[in-house]
């Protein structure tokens, strides 16, 4: 699984792990797309992997793809086939969702509006095998983890890690009863309308996270998707939330070059990430019979 995942497992068990789907960069040799490089480039979740790196540093679980999200997405579902994308027709059953008529299903097919990833289409063969060289291993690997850690404890947290664009990180609600559109927020925690994890839990880190100085939204723009919704159970102790951060906190998002402040950026997620452990750890049910 070299160039599918990179794996942190800590000697000590924990009952929080962190992935991040969207920060691989390593493209496969097969890829053969038509867009610019650069346009691919910019729909990764770039230094998401150094940024949440922390969580090795802090004894939790780490995992990060290597692929590009615009190769194969892991954070949809395998069904998601983009129909417009293919030469022929799909032989078996597909779901095409509201994300693959935009071209950002399971195949990105759009770099950017207006953008084709491709000059090409793509056969049945060839997405069955991206789907079985890297998005099943990934999944597998993620849910193995998640398993393991329910097992272990009963309880499990898995923080799902992206980042936005400023440009998307503006919360669709309006503020108030003037109807003011909101300014883009430093983050967004999703948790599906409460429905992936304990909303306790989103709000105590919504809370955390605004006492350090940013601005934070729920489920607003951005709820979570698959990773989130397929692993979550939170009846059953198995919570799942999205965090997404603003690109603009950390990187010049026109020449992708990090900023001066950075590393200010990093010791501030590090500080989150550490509220999320003990937070689980402070949750956890002891296992003593009743």
């Amino acid at each position: 699984m070299q160039d599918v995942y990179s794996l942190f497992k800590p000697k000590m068990p924990s009952p929080v792990i962190f992935d991040s789907p969207h920060s691989g960069a390593h493209y496969p040799a097969d890829f053969d797309y038509a867009c610019s490089f650069d346009d691919l480039k910019r729909c990764e979740d770039e230094m998401v992997d150094e940024l949440f790196g922390c969580a090795v540093g802090l004894q939790a679980a780490y995992l990060c793809a290597l692929f590009p999200r615009s190769y194969i997405d892991a954070n949809r579902a395998a069904d998601d086939i983009d129909i417009a994308l293919l030469g022929k027709d799909w032989r078996g059953e597909i779901a095409p969702s509201a994300r693959s008529d935009a071209g950002i299903g399971l195949i990105r097919r759009l770099v950017k509006p207006g953008v084709p990833v491709y000059a090409r289409s793509l056969s049945q063969e060839e997405i069955e095998r991206r789907i079985t060289r890297y998005y099943t291993p990934y999944h597998n690997a993620l849910e193995a983890l998640i398993d393991e850690a329910h097992y272990m404890f009963g309880q499990v947290w898995h923080i799902n890690c992206h980042s936005m664009p400023d440009s998307t990180a503006k919360p669709r609600r309006p503020m108030g009863f003037s109807g003011r559109q909101r300014s883009s927020v430093d983050f967004v925690l999703g948790d599906r309308d409460g429905t992936s994890c304990d909303p306790a839990f989103t709000r105590a880190l919504r809370d955390y996270i605004r006492k350090m100085g940013y601005s934070v939204a729920i489920n607003d723009p951005f709820k979570g998707v698959e990773l989130v919704q397929r692993y979550s159970e939170p009846a059953r102790g198995k919570h799942s939330l999205q965090i997404e951060v603003n690109k603009s906190l950390y990187m010049d998002e026109q020449t992708g070059q990090k900023k001066a402040h950075v590393s200010r950026v990093q010791d501030d997620i590090r500080l989150i990430s550490a509220f999320i452990i003990n937070y689980a750890q402070a949750a956890l049910k002891p296992m003593a019979a009743d």
